[in-house]
């Protein structure tokens, strides 16, 4: 998927369907003069529906569409007929997308396939004359107006659901890491932020399996407060299963650089530290022999329980290694 396809903020304006007016009727055919009332009901009016759909990636469909509405009830008529309802409006988005209110507070969350939900109702139908005959008043000539449909203002927000997220500084490799393992073609140069916009690529794996893997835009150090990216790149670390922290060979401070990266996830949100972590030391095709074997001790001591892998994704160096680590955190 290109970055210019990968919409992942939408502002959508919404619009359910008014209910129809019940019906004023007084029944009448041969022989019978005085039949009563039999007016009846309107219809409802159509729903917004949000559905999740795990074959979309981007909220792409809605950078030119953003108005829905849905279609009014009809009103009743006689014999007690009820109107029709109005036409129900299916949206479907994205696995992972959440609908706020333009105050940002949550309304919706859907995480499953086929997950749906009612985001705003229609219009109540009006109750028709015959709803309202008694004793005392045999013959009511009047009914219920139906019910106006509702406006609301959203924004959908897609938070990317993969198996395996990206995380590190800018310019680290982490678009060149998917483009070399999978089919993604992400934007790639040498210079800070060339990736904006998140990149997803399937990942083969043996036996025609294959795991989901996101390339998310760079931290920095201050991300949680806002600078760079900032939470921009850090709502989109919720939703992975591992965080693959990526840490380049050239680094002045490995140590140092895990720690700031893990020190942004925590002061964002504490719960991202529950996640498995895995650690790639990138652009390994630099090293010679011997500073291999010295990072390799200098990781066993920085890392201890976190699985480590050396890698190069211009050379291929590791790269299978990395696959196979990533599969087995997966499945356990």
């Amino acid at each position: 998927m290109t970055e210019g396809n990968f919409v992942d903020y939408v502002k959508v304006y919404l619009s359910s369907g008014n209910g129809g007016k019940g019906s004023i009727h007084l029944h009448r055919e041969k022989f019978i003069t005085k039949g009563g009332p039999d007016g009846g009901d309107g219809g409802r009016g159509g729903h917004i529906i949000v559905r999740a759909n795990s074959h979309l990636w981007t909220l792409y469909n809605f950078k030119y569409k953003r108005h829905f509405s849905a279609g009014h009830g009809e009103n009743g008529s006689k014999n007690r007929s009820s109107g029709a309802k109005g036409q129900d409006v299916l949206i479907e988005v994205p696995v992972g997308t959440i609908i706020k209110d333009l105050n940002g507070d949550t309304l919706f969350e859907f995480i499953e396939d086929r997950q749906e939900s009612i985001v705003l109702e229609g219009g109540l139908g009006g109750r028709g004359n015959w709803h309202f005959k008694s004793p005392i008043r045999q013959t009511p000539r009047y009914a219920q107006p139906g019910k106006k449909g509702k406006l609301l203002d959203v924004i959908f927000e897609l938070k990317v659901i993969a198996d395996v997220g990206l995380v590190g500084h800018p310019n680290v490799g982490k678009s060149t890491l998917l483009a070399s393992i999978t089919d993604a073609k992400p934007k790639i140069a040498d210079y800070e932020f060339t990736t904006l916009k998140p990149n997803i690529g399937i990942v083969p794996y043996h036996d025609f399996r294959s795991f989901i893997m996101a390339d998310i835009p760079g931290i920095i150090e201050g991300a949680s407060s806002g600078k760079g990216l900032g939470h921009y790149f850090l709502r989109h670390i919720e939703r992975n299963s591992i965080l693959l922290f990526m840490i380049p060979s050239d680094t002045n401070d490995l140590k140092k650089e895990f720690e700031v990266l893990i020190s942004e996830l925590k002061e964002y949100n504490s719960e991202l530290l529950d996640k498995d972590f895995a650690v790639a030391l990138t652009k390994c095709d630099l090293l010679d022999h011997e500073l291999i074997d010295e990072y390799e001790r200098e990781m066993k001591l920085i890392f201890k329980n976190i699985p480590f892998f050396m890698i190069s994704s211009i050379s291929a160096i590791g790269l299978n290694k990395l696959k196979d680590g990533l599969w087995k955190l997966l499945n356990n």
